[in-house]
C-alpha cells in the first residue's frame, strides 16, 4: 500500500466514535463515517506500521443494515453519521463500541447495562448554531452547517432532521431576509465579512425560544468592508458618527420578519451579537437586545433553569432527564450527606441531588456557568446547594467541607491526572463520572482503579440519536479504610 493510492475494501466493524475498520494488507486501516458491512473505495491518507487512515471516496455497496436516512441533507451535512441505520441498530452499535472500550479499560467484573435510548430520535436539539457561508467558491449566501470533511463549504440545512419546525422556519426567513440584503459572509482566510453565526435555542419543556444573529463589526459591501479594515474604522466610532442607521434598519426588519412567522414554541429573545475574533467560533464580544429578553427558561425533572445565549446546557433536554434520573440512582442515598459536584456547569445535577441532600458544592471552572448555577438555584429555592468559579485543581485544596460522594461531569478531555489524584485522596466510599467522551473516561478509570476504586456499573445513555456520541455513566466504590 502508499500513501495517496486509491483501494476498495468491506468494513468489518465500526470503533467509538466513528472510524470504520478494514483489513487490508496486514494492516488496519480506519476510515471514519463507514457501516459495518460497507464495501468503500477510500484514499491512503496515512500509513504507519501495522496501520493506516484511509479517506471515505464511494460506498460501493450500503449494508445489510442501511435505510434511507430521514434528512435530506445526510451524507452532505457534516452533522450525523448513523441516521442511516434503524434506531435499534444505532443503539446496538453504540453498545458493542462502548462495551469493547470499557472491557479493555476496567480490570474486575462490572455490570454493563447497556445504552438507554433518548425520548426521541428526530427533533431533540435544543440548541442549534448554523454558520453563513456559501456551498461553493463564490456560490450563493448559505446558512447551516459545514458540508462533511470540509473547513469552508456551507450546507443549507433547512431540513435538518435532529431540530423540530420551528428551528427551520427561522432559519429559512434569516436566510432569505439577509440574501436580499447582500450582505456577504465573514471570509475565515480574507477575515473579511458581516455575517458569522445563527444561534437558536429552545426549551423543549417550555417551548421558549432564543434567537442570535452573530456578526462582525464590519458592514457594507465586500469591498466596503475592505476599505473599512483597511482604514480602522470601528463599528463604535460609526454609531458615534450617525452612520450605523443601515444595521439598526436591518435588524428591525429581521425581527419583523422572524415575529411574522407562526411557530409551535413562542420567541422570548432576539438577540445581535458582535464577535471580531478570528478563530471560526460564536463568541460574545458585545450583545444589543433587539426583542424581549436575553434568557429563556427550561424545565428539568420538576426545576426550572434560567439559560443565556452562550451558557452551557445538555443540548438534549428529555435525554437529559434519562442522564440525571441514571445518576441520581447511580448514587443513591444522599439524605444528610455531602456531595461534591466537580465540574458543575450550570449546576443541573447539583441541583437535582440538593433536595435530598445535606449540602452540595459545585466547581466549575467558567464563571458565567456559576453565576447561572446561582440564579438557578434560587430560582428553585435550595439554599443548600453553593457554586465555586475556579480550576477544580486550584479550588478542591480551598474547600473546607469533607465530601461523602462525588460526582464528576468533567469537558471532553476529562480530568487531569493531578485534579484526579486529589480527588481520590478524599477517599469517598462511592463517585460518579458522567463522561461524554467515553475514550476519555476509559483513561481516567485506570488511574481510578490503580488508586483502590472498583468500577461496579456502567451504563450510556444516548444523548445524541443519529450521530456517533453516547454519554456514559460509572458508579465507582471504594471500601472505607
Amino acid at each position: 500500500m502508499k500513501k495517496g493510492e486509491i483501494y476498495e475494501g468491506t468494513v468489518e466493524k465500526t470503533e467509538f466514535p466513528n472510524r470504520g475498520i478494514i483489513k487490508a494488507e496486514e494492516r488496519r486501516i480506519i476510515v471514519k463515517n463507514t457501516l459495518p458491512g460497507q464495501r468503500i473505495r477510500y484514499r491512503i491518507r496515512k500509513l504507519r506500521k501495522g496501520t493506516g487512515e484511509g479517506q471515505l471516496l464511494e460506498v460501493l455497496t450500503p449494508s445489510p443494515l442501511e435505510i434511507s436516512p430521514a434528512c435530506p441533507h445526510f451524507g452532505l451535512c457534516g452533522g450525523c453519521t448513523y441516521q442511516n441505520l434503524p434506531y435499534e441498530e444505532q443503539i446496538r452499535l453504540k453498545e458493542g463500541q462502548l462495551r469493547e472500550l470499557l472491557d479493555g479499560a476496567i480490570t474486575a467484573p462490572y455490570v454493563f447495562e447497556g445504552v438507554k435510548e433518548s425520548p426521541r430520535r428526530l427533533s431533540y436539539r435544543n440548541k442549534m448554531e448554523f454558520s453563513f457561508g456559501d456551498e461553493e467558491k463564490d456560490g450563493p449566501l448559505a446558512l447551516g452547517m459545514h458540508r462533511r470533511g470540509s473547513f469552508y463549504d456551507i450546507v443549507t440545512t433547512d431540513q435538518c432532521q435532529i431540530v423540530d419546525e420551528d428551528y427551520r422556519k427561522i432559519l429559512s426567513a434569516t436566510l432569505e431576509y439577509f440574501q436580499e440584503q447582500r450582505l456577504p459572509f465573514y471570509h475565515r482566510l480574507r477575515h473579511t465579512g458581516y455575517l458569522r453565526h445563527l444561534l437558536v435555542r429552545k426549551g423543549a419543556r417550555t417551548g421558549e425560544i432564543l434567537v442570535v444573529l452573530v456578526t462582525t463589526t464590519q458592514t457594507g459591501t465586500q469591498a466596503g468592508q475592505e476599505k473599512e479594515r483597511e482604514e480602522g474604522v470601528r463599528l463604535e466610532e460609526m454609531q458615534q458618527e450617525g452612520m450605523d442607521s443601515r444595521i439598526q434598519s436591518m435588524d428591525s426588519a429581521w425581527v419583523k420578519r422572524l415575529q411574522s412567522l407562526k411557530l409551535d414554541g413562542e420567541i422570548v429573545g432576539i438577540l445581535h451579537t458582535y464577535n471580531d475574533s478570528l478563530a471560526d467560533v460564536v463568541q460574545n464580544d458585545r450583545t444589543e437586545v433587539l426583542y424581549g429578553r436575553d434568557y429563556f427558561y427550561e424545565e428539568l425533572l420538576g426545576l426550572r433553569f434560567k439559560i443565556s445565549p452562550f451558557s452551557f446546557f445538555q443540548t438534549n433536554s428529555l435525554g437529559a432527564e434519562v442522564l440525571y434520573s441514571t445518576a441520581r440512582d447511580y448514587i443513591g442515598d444522599t439524605k444528610d450527606r455531602m456531595i461534591f459536584d466537580l465540574y458543575s456547569g450550570t449546576g443541573t445535577i447539583a441541583q437535582i441531588l440538593a433536595s435530598v441532600a445535606r449540602k452540595v458544592v459545585g466547581v466549575e471552572i467558567v464563571e458565567e456557568a456559576v453565576e447561572a448555577a446561582r440564579v438557578n438555584a434560587r430560582l428553585n429555592g435550595l439554599d443548600n446547594c453553593f457554586f465555586l468559579a475556579g480550576d477544580v485543581l486550584k479550588v478542591i485544596d480551598e474547600l473546607q467541607d469533607k465530601p461523602d460522594l462525588i460526582v464528576l461531569d468533567p469537558p471532553r478531555d476529562g480530568i487531569h491526572p493531578k485534579a484526579l489524584q486529589k480527588i481520590i485522596d478524599f477517599g469517598v466510599e462511592k463517585i460518579v463520572y458522567i463522561s461524554c467522551k467515553p475514550t476519555s473516561l476509559a483513561r481516567d478509570l485506570e488511574m481510578l482503579q490503580g488508586r483502590g476504586y472498583r468500577v461496579e456499573k456502567c451504563v450510556g445513555v444516548d444523548m445524541f440519536p443519529g450521530t456517533g456520541h453516547v454519554e456514559t455513566v460509572a458508579l465507582l466504590t471504594r471500601k472505607a479504610q
